[in-house]
């Protein structure tokens, strides 16, 4: 059930999660007021995946943000060199780094009722044009661990089918994190480390501001 009352959006799950759909447009309206489209957009497909199952979850987001969102960098699109957008200025400016597209899908992921407990960023080392591939470079990662036992499915902007870890053997891991914390390793049963999400301050800082943002 989707129940919309004062601009917040109530969405039913094991944990409910609110969406405070006023902070979220002024934000996106900051950056891109001349279009409100793709705001919509993203709108409509909260609303319509709540009935989904998880797998349909998984992919709607991921090619939601595959299609709609250019590959660019930080410098270019936010005058910086190393900057973490959170989803909201990600759909405004159309355009982001492999950490903005983990994050805008993270995020969506969990307004769709998916427990923080079965998502992970994950840090990795990306070999360009294949596992043979000499061209190596640092990259993020969005992973589903169906229970936490099992292999986790990657969800990427490099390629858009959701393949399980085992068959995207051009990545090597280095570390994962979700809000919950940081993790030493990518196994889903593995504990946080200590000292919480603090031990990365560019994920603490969004967190903060995603929160300000609208995602409560």
């Amino acid at each position: 059930m989707l129940v919309v009352a004062a601009g917040t959006l109530l969405l039913s799950s094991e944990r409910a999660v609110a969406i405070d759909v006023g902070r979220l447009l002024a934000t996106y309206t900051k950056y891109r007021g001349d279009n409100p489209q793709p705001f919509r957009d993203w709108q409509l497909l909260i609303r319509d995946g709540q009935a989904m199952a998880v797998g349909d979850k998984l992919r709607r987001v991921n090619e939601f943000f595959n299609r709609r969102i250019q590959f660019g960098d930080d410098q270019q699109i936010w005058g910086q060199s190393d900057y973490w957008a959170t989803p909201m200025e990600t759909l405004s400016k159309g355009a982001g780094d492999c950490e903005d597209f983990s994050i805008a899908k993270y995020f969506s992921l969990l307004a769709l009722g998916v427990p923080v407990e079965q998502l992970r960023l994950i840090y990795v080392k990306a070999r360009i044009g294949g596992p043979s591939s000499a061209i190596q470079q640092a990259h993020m990662v969005l992973a589903f661990y169906a229970s936490p036992d099992a292999e986790p499915l990657v969800l990427d902007n490099l390629v858009t089918e959701i393949r399980p870890a085992s068959r995207r053997t051009d990545l090597q891991p280095v570390f994962s994190f979700n809000s919950q914390g940081i993790f030493a390793g990518v196994a889903g049963n593995a504990e946080a480390g200590p000292g919480g999400v603090g031990r990365l301050s560019r994920w603490q800082d969004l967190l903060q501001r995603a929160h300000n943002e609208g995602f409560d």
